[in-house]
């Protein structure tokens, strides 16, 4: 079973590249995905809602169909990289975070991918709905209102299998499938991730990572005082390990802006 871990904020200097090059997504007989932009009918400016559903995939190693479609994804969008291992010892200034993001006729080229993982979500079709009044059909204003790497995780988690709420709550927050892991890992109704503080469990391909922004929480225990309330969080899922070099790969949605590959720092627990 994949596990949920919350992570408590640190200060960390990034480094963002992306490459001038993005790759067109496997055809079905290399990796059974339905595109996101499949969900969807008509342009920027006028996007419809076409499919909602999920399809099961019992018979499919979940793991390693999370890891196989976000990746195929972090291709699409152009194989953004954002370095967290450096840390900073100096203050962080205004924007200094801040790297490349998707030019405009990239915001244009993507956008039906977009409305795709928002599609899977309960608010989807409001959400596109309101970003189409929104669009006025120039490329500079083809960026999304509202921020959507809860509806990325979503789309991953419904296309590789997870088409039950009582598996997988798909949600327009993070804190939504948050909230259902820490219930599960508290003896609640069983589902596909359990949650863990960082050091309780060991961090695989395939699993959640979290974290608070407002609030910044630091341990489940914080996020139990609040269970069901609003909050700001981030989820990116692992992809791979690189224990030589101590550091944990993830993608996320909507990590400036775009699909990104993160570099983290791990630290190993001494045996």
């Amino acid at each position: 079973m994949p596990t949920l871990a919350l992570a408590g904020a640190l200060l960390l200097s990034t480094l963002v590249t992306a490459q001038s090059s993005n790759l067109e997504r496997l055809s079905v007989d290399q990796l059974d995905v339905v595109p996101p932009a499949a969900r969807v009918d008509g342009a920027v400016g006028s996007l419809g809602v076409r499919e909602t559903g999920c399809r099961p995939r019992p018979d499919e190693p979940l793991r390693r169909r999370i890891v196989d479609v976000a990746a195929q994804e972090w291709g699409f969008f152009g194989f953004s990289v954002v370095d967290q291992t450096r840390l900073d010892d100096q203050p962080l200034r205004r924007g200094r975070r801040r790297g490349p993001r998707l030019s405009p006729s990239e915001y244009v080229r993507v956008a039906d991918s977009i409305a795709g993982y928002w599609t899977v979500t309960p608010e989807g079709e409001w959400i596109i709905e309101n970003q189409n009044d929104r669009w006025d059909g120039s490329e500079s204003s083809a960026r999304w209102r509202y921020p959507w790497s809860a509806a990325f995780v979503s789309w991953l988690m419904c296309e590789s299998g997870l088409d039950e709420s009582d598996q997988f709550r798909r949600a327009v927050a993070h804190h939504t499938y948050i909230d259902q892991a820490i219930r599960a890992r508290d003896g609640g109704t069983p589902a596909a991730f359990t949650a863990h503080d960082i050091g309780d469990a060991p961090v695989l391909p395939g699993d959640l990572l979290c974290s608070g922004r407002r609030p910044a929480y630091r341990s489940l225990a914080e996020r139990r005082r609040q269970m069901g309330e609003g909050a700001r969080t981030h989820c990116d899922v692992v992809v791979a390990l690189d224990d030589a070099r101590g550091r944990i790969l993830t993608i996320g949605g909507n990590v400036r802006g775009t699909v990104s590959l993160k570099l983290m720092p791990a630290v190993r627990d001494p045996d």
